[in-house]
């Protein structure tokens, strides 16, 4: 597979609502009180308190990857009392090429919450986006709060990452109710004692203020982005604070922001039984199918034994970490992302099925971004700690999470009761959430473009329509086919549609669809 691809997929890996043992959720609220670091600053000087930072230079320096600069921008940590100290956000950019008038900054965000946009800018997005757009912007990536080089969030050591993700899942009785119970608690008292001063301002609402300092910074008069995934819900609040200031949007994989924590949960975890759906259809046909070649639902009752026999007895990995349901279910999970990772997929499950679970581990790893050093990136560190701030949690203790279970197994037989319990991580974050479920209208935003894949995974084609009928500006462009996400992703049409809104303004017709 295209290292580029590969790259994509672990920078977009979390999307929305739950996974595994990560339980996020997606939505905010644009009058967000101070805690959360989403107000504003009010009266005069308040106002001069945060032009100190709409007014800064940036001294962009080698990064050391070729053709890319770096910098630094310094935003309040609460920009309700800017008073209170900054956050120092990572920002890098590669120049437009040309030939062509320079249209300006192009902002991309590869989703998450967590995922690294440095990273995603020079790993794909300044190489890999098409050549007119990288030719008329400089595209440039900003770590959001809490992310990567943006003061991360930290939370488990290595080793303790290593066995949160093995905890069970999907739990059979009250000692491992508990288990599941004590992991969550452990991984939130450790984000508190290792994070504790960014933790409570590390909101969506906060992370669109500063994309709008960003976008002051960069001398650029309105915003033009291009957001996935979770991405799509950072680039719709800004769009809510700041529909004067919004220009070119691209939401590609859109969340929906007016659902509850438990609803996003369920959602997703029925996108990822359609996903999965996509992959056995095309399994069965394929002699290498570990999953048998008779139907569909052979397939799903062949993986569910699978799970069901990797939870009574874990595969060895030739390592410390044997592959037991938790992480065979994540490296499923992973491959469902890009149809691209279907083959890699019958390969590690024929292995593990096989009692050898290295390949499909080495799919989980992928998706927690776990280094071969054993240690991990802070992508799941951020991506609970933005979420549990973003939306009341999902449950308020494991008797509601049980209760949730069937609603859950009735949108995926397959996926369903491990992702129910995984929603209930948030029930036990150290900091209240400030933001709440609600429609985002966007009035007196200019055409914003919605992306939605009728097979999402992640992020279902259901909740695209949704958004791009919640904005008053709103376009929906639809792409026919698997996969999470849509741009750059093989499909001419919709790269088309989406290279002349970037470039020429020009919105697609609402309802456009793709193949």
């Amino acid at each position: 597979m295209d290292s580029r691809r590969l790259f994509r997929i672990s920078a977009t890996a979390l999307a929305a609502a739950g996974l595994i043992l990560s339980g996020c959720t997606g939505g905010s609220d644009a009058a967000a009180p101070s805690s959360s670091g989403g107000g504003t600053a009010s009266g005069a000087a308040g106002a001069t308190a945060l032009q100190k930072y709409y007014g800064q230079k940036v001294s962009w320096r080698d990064c050391g990857v070729a053709d890319f600069q770096c910098g630094t921008v310094l935003v309040p940590l609460d920009y309700a009392k800017p008073e209170a100290g900054d956050v120092k956000l990572a920002v890098s950019r590669v120049r437009a090429t040309g030939p062509g008038k320079r249209l300006g900054s192009l902002l991309v965000n590869p989703g998450g919450p967590g995922g690294s946009a440095v990273g995603y800018l020079q790993g794909y997005a300044g190489i890999g986006y098409p050549a007119p757009v990288r030719a008329r912007y400089d595209i440039v990536g900003v770590d959001p709060r809490g992310v990567a080089r943006s003061e991360p969030v930290e939370c488990l050591t290595g080793p303790r990452m290593d066995a949160y993700t093995q905890v069970d899942q999907t739990p059979d009785d009250a000692a491992e109710t508990r288990a599941l119970e004590a992991a969550f608690k452990e991984f939130a008292a450790a984000c508190e004692k290792r994070s504790g001063r960014v933790l409570p301002y590390v909101s969506t609402v906060a992370a669109a203020r500063d994309m709008d300092v960003v976008r002051e910074v960069l001398g650029d008069r309105k915003l033009t982005y291009v957001g996935a995934s979770y991405g799509t819900f950072l680039g719709a609040t800004y769009a809510e604070l700041f529909p004067d200031k919004t220009g070119r949007l691209v939401l590609d994989g859109a969340m929906d922001p007016s659902l509850s924590a438990v609803d996003l949960n369920r959602d997703q975890t029925g996108g990822f039984e359609t996903a999965f759906k996509a992959f056995a259809a095309d399994c069965v046909r394929q002699r290498d199918c570990p999953l048998g070649t008779e139907s569909v639902p052979a397939a799903t009752a062949a993986l569910q034994r699978f799970f069901h026999d990797v939870d009574a007895k874990p595969v060895p990995t030739g390592e410390s970490r044997p592959l037991g349901e938790s992480l065979a279910t994540t490296g499923v999970i992973a491959a469902m992302y890009d149809e691209a990772a279907w083959p890699q997929l019958r390969k590690a499950l024929t292995r593990a099925m096989g009692g050898e679970g290295s390949s499909l581990l080495a799919l989980a790893d992928s998706y927690y971004e776990r280094e071969a050093d054993g240690s991990y990136a802070n992508l799941m560190s951020a991506n609970a700690a933005v979420n549990c701030l973003d939306l009341p949690p999902a449950y308020t203790g494991p008797e509601a999470a049980e209760k949730a279970v069937p609603s859950f197994e009735q949108a995926s037989p397959v996926f369903g009761r491990g992702l129910a319990w995984a929603a209930l991580n948030c029930t036990y974050w150290p900091t209240p959430a400030t933001g709440r479920p609600h429609r985002i209208t966007a009035e007196g935003a200019p055409p914003i473009v919605v992306v939605g894949t009728t097979r999402d995974p992640a992020t279902p084609y259901k909740w695209a329509r949704s958004l791009a009928a919640q904005l008053s500006s709103g376009t929906l462009l639809t792409y026919e086919g698997d996969g999470h996400t849509a741009y750059g992703r093989g499909s001419d049409c919709i790269d088309t549609a989406i290279n002349t809104y970037l470039l020429e303004g020009t919105a697609p017709t609402d309802g456009k669809r793709c193949s």
